[in-house]
Protein backbone atom coordinates (compact mmCIF):
# COMPACT_ATOMS: atom_id res chain seq x y z
CA UNK A 1 0.00 0.00 0.00
CA UNK A 2 1.38 3.38 -1.04
CA UNK A 3 1.77 5.77 1.88
CA UNK A 4 0.86 9.40 1.50
CA UNK A 5 2.38 12.51 3.06
CA UNK A 6 5.89 11.05 3.00
CA UNK A 7 8.59 13.71 3.36
CA UNK A 8 11.18 12.39 0.91
CA UNK A 9 13.80 15.03 1.69
CA UNK A 10 13.58 14.31 5.39
CA UNK A 11 14.06 10.60 4.76
CA UNK A 12 17.08 11.31 2.58
CA UNK A 13 18.61 13.64 5.18
CA UNK A 14 17.99 11.14 7.97
CA UNK A 15 19.64 8.38 5.90
CA UNK A 16 22.72 10.52 5.37
CA UNK A 17 22.79 11.59 9.02
CA UNK A 18 22.82 7.95 10.17
CA UNK A 19 25.58 7.08 7.73
CA UNK A 20 27.62 10.16 8.70
CA UNK A 21 27.30 9.21 12.37
CA UNK A 22 28.48 5.70 11.47
CA UNK A 23 31.53 7.08 9.68
CA UNK A 24 32.34 9.35 12.62
CA UNK A 25 32.17 6.35 14.95
CA UNK A 26 34.36 4.36 12.54
CA UNK A 27 36.93 7.16 12.47
CA UNK A 28 37.01 7.31 16.25
CA UNK A 29 37.43 3.53 16.52
CA UNK A 30 40.63 3.32 14.46
CA UNK A 31 43.62 2.20 16.47
CA UNK A 32 46.97 0.48 16.05
CA UNK A 33 45.21 -2.70 14.86
CA UNK A 34 44.41 -0.91 11.60
CA UNK A 35 48.02 0.20 11.24
CA UNK A 36 49.23 -3.37 11.86
CA UNK A 37 46.93 -4.68 9.13
CA UNK A 38 48.12 -2.05 6.64
CA UNK A 39 51.78 -2.86 7.35
CA UNK A 40 51.02 -6.58 7.05
CA UNK A 41 49.42 -6.16 3.62
CA UNK A 42 52.20 -3.83 2.46
CA UNK A 43 54.91 -6.34 3.41
CA UNK A 44 53.06 -9.32 1.91
CA UNK A 45 54.66 -11.30 -0.93
CA UNK A 46 51.27 -12.58 -2.01
CA UNK A 47 47.96 -11.12 -3.11
CA UNK A 48 45.16 -9.65 -1.07
CA UNK A 49 42.01 -11.81 -1.30
CA UNK A 50 38.72 -10.21 -0.26
CA UNK A 51 35.65 -12.34 0.32
CA UNK A 52 32.06 -12.02 1.49
CA UNK A 53 28.46 -12.95 0.69
CA UNK A 54 25.39 -10.85 -0.10
CA UNK A 55 25.97 -7.08 0.09
CA UNK A 56 29.35 -7.70 1.68
CA UNK A 57 30.38 -9.55 -1.49
CA UNK A 58 29.49 -6.48 -3.55
CA UNK A 59 31.50 -4.29 -1.19
CA UNK A 60 34.39 -6.76 -1.44
CA UNK A 61 34.42 -6.36 -5.22
CA UNK A 62 34.57 -2.57 -4.86
CA UNK A 63 37.45 -2.80 -2.38
CA UNK A 64 39.35 -5.12 -4.73
CA UNK A 65 38.83 -2.73 -7.65
CA UNK A 66 40.14 0.22 -5.63
CA UNK A 67 43.16 -1.70 -4.35
CA UNK A 68 44.11 -2.97 -7.81
CA UNK A 69 43.87 0.50 -9.32
CA UNK A 70 46.14 1.93 -6.62
CA UNK A 71 48.91 -0.65 -6.72
CA UNK A 72 47.88 -3.45 -4.33
CA UNK A 73 47.36 -6.76 -6.22
CA UNK A 74 43.97 -8.08 -5.09
CA UNK A 75 41.32 -10.60 -6.09
CA UNK A 76 37.68 -11.16 -5.14
CA UNK A 77 36.48 -14.57 -3.95
CA UNK A 78 32.80 -15.16 -3.24
CA UNK A 79 32.57 -17.03 0.05
CA UNK A 80 29.78 -19.33 -1.15
CA UNK A 81 31.74 -20.30 -4.25
CA UNK A 82 34.92 -20.72 -2.21
CA UNK A 83 33.49 -23.65 -0.26
CA UNK A 84 32.44 -25.25 -3.56
CA UNK A 85 35.79 -25.20 -5.32
CA UNK A 86 37.00 -21.60 -5.62
CA UNK A 87 39.14 -21.97 -2.52
CA UNK A 88 41.77 -23.20 -4.95
CA UNK A 89 42.43 -19.63 -6.08
CA UNK A 90 44.16 -18.87 -2.77
CA UNK A 91 47.93 -19.18 -3.05
CA UNK A 92 50.72 -19.37 -0.54
CA UNK A 93 51.45 -15.96 1.04
CA UNK A 94 48.01 -14.57 0.12
CA UNK A 95 46.22 -12.65 2.87
CA UNK A 96 42.44 -13.12 3.11
CA UNK A 97 40.03 -10.40 4.27
CA UNK A 98 36.56 -11.63 5.25
CA UNK A 99 33.69 -9.11 5.26
CA UNK A 100 30.55 -9.66 7.32
CA UNK A 101 28.45 -7.24 9.33
CA UNK A 102 27.42 -9.86 11.89
CA UNK A 103 30.58 -11.93 11.75
CA UNK A 104 28.45 -15.05 11.97
CA UNK A 105 27.62 -15.66 8.30
CA UNK A 106 27.28 -19.40 7.82
CA UNK A 107 29.45 -19.54 4.69
CA UNK A 108 32.20 -17.67 6.52
CA UNK A 109 32.07 -20.02 9.51
CA UNK A 110 32.62 -22.92 7.13
CA UNK A 111 35.31 -21.12 5.14
CA UNK A 112 37.63 -19.89 7.91
CA UNK A 113 38.82 -23.35 9.13
CA UNK A 114 39.76 -24.35 5.58
CA UNK A 115 41.73 -21.13 5.02
CA UNK A 116 43.55 -21.74 8.30
CA UNK A 117 44.40 -25.27 7.08
CA UNK A 118 46.09 -23.66 4.06
CA UNK A 119 48.18 -21.55 6.41
CA UNK A 120 47.10 -18.14 5.11
CA UNK A 121 46.75 -15.10 7.36
CA UNK A 122 43.14 -14.03 7.84
CA UNK A 123 41.60 -10.65 8.61
CA UNK A 124 37.95 -10.04 9.45
CA UNK A 125 35.93 -6.84 9.10
CA UNK A 126 32.75 -6.98 11.18
CA UNK A 127 30.48 -4.85 13.37
CA UNK A 128 30.64 -7.38 16.21
CA UNK A 129 33.90 -7.68 18.12
CA UNK A 130 32.67 -10.83 19.87
CA UNK A 131 31.59 -12.62 16.70
CA UNK A 132 32.90 -15.91 15.32
CA UNK A 133 34.92 -14.14 12.62
CA UNK A 134 36.40 -11.61 15.02
CA UNK A 135 37.57 -14.38 17.34
CA UNK A 136 38.74 -16.88 14.72
CA UNK A 137 40.80 -14.66 12.39
CA UNK A 138 44.34 -13.44 12.94
CA UNK A 139 43.34 -9.78 12.79
CA UNK A 140 40.03 -7.98 13.23
CA UNK A 141 38.92 -4.61 11.85
CA UNK A 142 35.96 -3.20 13.73
CA UNK A 143 33.19 -1.30 11.89
CA UNK A 144 30.94 0.06 14.66
CA UNK A 145 27.34 0.18 13.42
CA UNK A 146 24.54 0.75 15.91
CA UNK A 147 21.78 1.39 13.39
CA UNK A 148 21.13 0.87 9.69
CA UNK A 149 19.46 3.67 7.75
CA UNK A 150 16.65 1.23 7.03
CA UNK A 151 13.88 2.00 9.61
CA UNK A 152 13.50 -1.76 10.08
CA UNK A 153 17.24 -1.95 10.80
CA UNK A 154 17.60 -4.76 8.28
CA UNK A 155 18.86 -3.61 4.88
CA UNK A 156 22.65 -3.09 4.84
CA UNK A 157 23.12 0.67 4.46
CA UNK A 158 25.22 2.21 7.22
CA UNK A 159 27.11 -1.09 7.59
CA UNK A 160 28.00 -1.33 3.89
CA UNK A 161 28.99 2.34 3.90
CA UNK A 162 31.35 1.64 6.79
CA UNK A 163 32.87 -1.35 4.98
CA UNK A 164 33.45 0.67 1.81
CA UNK A 165 34.96 3.56 3.77
CA UNK A 166 37.33 1.32 5.72
CA UNK A 167 38.31 -0.39 2.46
CA UNK A 168 39.12 3.03 1.01
CA UNK A 169 41.17 3.84 4.11
CA UNK A 170 43.16 0.64 3.58
CA UNK A 171 43.75 1.46 -0.07
CA UNK A 172 44.82 5.04 0.58
CA UNK A 173 47.17 4.01 3.38
CA UNK A 174 48.80 1.43 1.13
CA UNK A 175 48.95 3.97 -1.70
CA UNK A 176 50.87 6.35 0.57
CA UNK A 177 53.29 3.62 1.70
CA UNK A 178 53.99 2.69 -1.93
CA UNK A 179 54.60 6.31 -2.93
CA UNK A 180 51.99 5.77 -5.66
CA UNK A 181 52.21 8.61 -8.21
CA UNK A 182 49.86 9.95 -10.90
CA UNK A 183 52.12 8.24 -13.44
CA UNK A 184 51.62 4.91 -11.64
CA UNK A 185 47.87 5.53 -11.69
CA UNK A 186 48.01 6.08 -15.46
CA UNK A 187 49.68 2.68 -15.94
CA UNK A 188 46.62 0.98 -14.45
CA UNK A 189 44.08 3.21 -16.27
CA UNK A 190 45.37 3.41 -19.86
CA UNK A 191 41.92 3.31 -21.43
CA UNK A 192 40.11 5.88 -19.34
CA UNK A 193 39.97 9.65 -19.55
CA UNK A 194 41.81 9.97 -16.24
CA UNK A 195 44.65 7.84 -17.50
CA UNK A 196 44.85 9.71 -20.78
CA UNK A 197 45.26 12.98 -18.91
CA UNK A 198 48.36 11.52 -17.32
CA UNK A 199 50.06 9.86 -20.28
CA UNK A 200 48.65 11.00 -23.65
CA UNK A 201 50.96 13.47 -25.36
CA UNK A 202 50.54 15.93 -28.19
CA UNK A 203 52.74 13.87 -30.51
CA UNK A 204 50.42 10.89 -30.01
CA UNK A 205 47.61 12.91 -31.59
CA UNK A 206 48.72 15.57 -34.08
CA UNK A 207 50.63 13.10 -36.30
CA UNK A 208 47.30 11.84 -37.64
CA UNK A 209 46.45 15.29 -39.01
CA UNK A 210 47.48 16.92 -42.25
CA UNK A 211 50.28 19.49 -42.05
CA UNK A 212 48.99 22.71 -43.61
CA UNK A 213 51.76 25.02 -44.91
CA UNK A 214 51.92 28.20 -46.98
CA UNK A 215 54.77 30.64 -47.46
CA UNK A 216 54.82 34.34 -46.76
CA UNK A 217 54.54 35.29 -50.44
CA UNK A 218 51.59 32.99 -51.21
CA UNK A 219 48.47 34.57 -52.64
CA UNK A 220 45.14 34.58 -50.85
CA UNK A 221 43.83 32.02 -53.32
CA UNK A 222 46.68 29.67 -52.43
CA UNK A 223 46.01 30.23 -48.71
CA UNK A 224 42.31 29.42 -49.09
CA UNK A 225 43.07 26.25 -51.05
CA UNK A 226 45.56 25.06 -48.44
CA UNK A 227 43.23 25.69 -45.49
CA UNK A 228 40.31 24.04 -47.28
CA UNK A 229 42.25 20.98 -48.43
CA UNK A 230 43.85 20.24 -45.04
CA UNK A 231 40.52 20.73 -43.21
CA UNK A 232 41.90 22.06 -39.94
CA UNK A 233 40.67 25.62 -40.26
CA UNK A 234 44.22 26.96 -40.18
CA UNK A 235 47.56 26.97 -41.93
CA UNK A 236 51.06 27.75 -40.77
CA UNK A 237 52.99 30.48 -42.63
CA UNK A 238 56.69 29.83 -43.20
CA UNK A 239 59.50 31.87 -44.73
CA UNK A 240 61.79 30.60 -47.48
CA UNK A 241 64.01 28.90 -44.85
CA UNK A 242 61.00 27.03 -43.38
CA UNK A 243 60.96 29.12 -40.22
CA UNK A 244 57.53 29.65 -38.67
CA UNK A 245 56.42 33.26 -39.15
CA UNK A 246 52.74 33.02 -38.21
CA UNK A 247 49.40 31.36 -38.88
CA UNK A 248 46.25 32.15 -40.82
CA UNK A 249 42.88 30.88 -39.65
CA UNK A 250 39.41 30.78 -41.17
CA UNK A 251 38.62 33.75 -38.96
CA UNK A 252 41.55 35.75 -40.37
CA UNK A 253 40.22 35.13 -43.88
CA UNK A 254 36.72 36.29 -42.94
CA UNK A 255 38.04 39.45 -41.33
CA UNK A 256 40.17 40.19 -44.39
CA UNK A 257 37.23 39.74 -46.75
CA UNK A 258 35.14 42.14 -44.67
CA UNK A 259 37.81 44.85 -45.02
CA UNK A 260 39.11 44.36 -48.59
CA UNK A 261 37.39 44.10 -51.93
CA UNK A 262 40.54 43.94 -54.04
CA UNK A 263 42.52 40.83 -53.11
CA UNK A 264 44.93 40.97 -56.03
CA UNK A 265 48.06 42.08 -54.18
CA UNK A 266 47.38 40.64 -50.71
CA UNK A 267 49.87 38.01 -49.59
CA UNK A 268 49.89 35.56 -46.73
CA UNK A 269 52.30 37.78 -44.79
CA UNK A 270 49.76 40.63 -44.88
CA UNK A 271 47.07 38.86 -42.87
CA UNK A 272 48.90 36.27 -40.78
CA UNK A 273 48.92 36.30 -36.99
CA UNK A 274 52.58 36.67 -36.04
CA UNK A 275 52.11 35.46 -32.45
CA UNK A 276 50.34 32.10 -32.80
CA UNK A 277 49.66 30.00 -29.73
CA UNK A 278 51.84 26.91 -29.79
CA UNK A 279 52.80 23.82 -27.82
CA UNK A 280 55.80 21.50 -27.84
CA UNK A 281 55.10 18.07 -29.33
CA UNK A 282 56.22 16.19 -26.20
CA UNK A 283 53.84 18.06 -23.86
CA UNK A 284 50.84 16.30 -22.34
CA UNK A 285 47.68 16.56 -24.44
CA UNK A 286 45.79 17.86 -21.41
CA UNK A 287 48.09 20.91 -21.44
CA UNK A 288 47.08 21.56 -25.05
CA UNK A 289 43.45 21.43 -23.96
CA UNK A 290 44.14 23.86 -21.13
CA UNK A 291 45.77 26.35 -23.51
CA UNK A 292 42.95 26.05 -26.02
CA UNK A 293 40.41 26.75 -23.29
CA UNK A 294 42.41 29.62 -21.81
CA UNK A 295 42.58 31.52 -25.10
CA UNK A 296 39.20 30.39 -26.51
CA UNK A 297 40.76 29.01 -29.70
CA UNK A 298 40.31 25.74 -31.56
CA UNK A 299 43.82 24.77 -32.63
CA UNK A 300 47.47 25.06 -31.63
CA UNK A 301 50.67 25.06 -33.64
CA UNK A 302 52.82 22.08 -32.68
CA UNK A 303 56.57 22.67 -32.43
CA UNK A 304 59.67 20.55 -32.12
CA UNK A 305 61.75 23.18 -30.30
CA UNK A 306 61.31 26.02 -32.83
CA UNK A 307 60.47 23.92 -35.89
CA UNK A 308 56.87 23.71 -37.06
CA UNK A 309 55.72 20.07 -37.20
CA UNK A 310 51.92 20.21 -37.31
CA UNK A 311 48.58 21.28 -35.86
CA UNK A 312 46.54 19.89 -32.96
CA UNK A 313 42.82 20.67 -33.04
CA UNK A 314 40.19 20.81 -30.30
CA UNK A 315 38.30 18.08 -32.13
CA UNK A 316 41.30 15.76 -31.70
CA UNK A 317 41.14 16.21 -27.92
CA UNK A 318 37.37 15.68 -27.88
CA UNK A 319 37.81 12.47 -29.87
CA UNK A 320 40.29 11.22 -27.25
CA UNK A 321 37.74 11.86 -24.50
CA UNK A 322 39.74 14.59 -22.76
CA UNK A 323 36.85 17.06 -22.89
Amino acid sequence: MVKENINILEIAKETLSIEIETLEALKASLDNRFEEVVQLIFASKGRFVVTGVGKSALVAQKIVATLNSTGTPSIFMHAADAIHGDLGMIRENDIVLCLSKSGTTSEMKVLIPFIKTLGNITISMTSNEKSYLAEHTNYHLFTPVTQEADPNNLAPTASSTAQIALGDALAMSLLALRGFTPQDFAKFHPGGALGKQLYLRVNDIFIHNEKPVVYTDFTIQQVIIEISSKRLGVTAVLDKDDNLKGIITDGDLRRMLSMHTDLTNIKASDIMNITPKSIQQNELAVKALSTIREFSITQLVVLDNTQYVGIIHLHDLIKEGLV
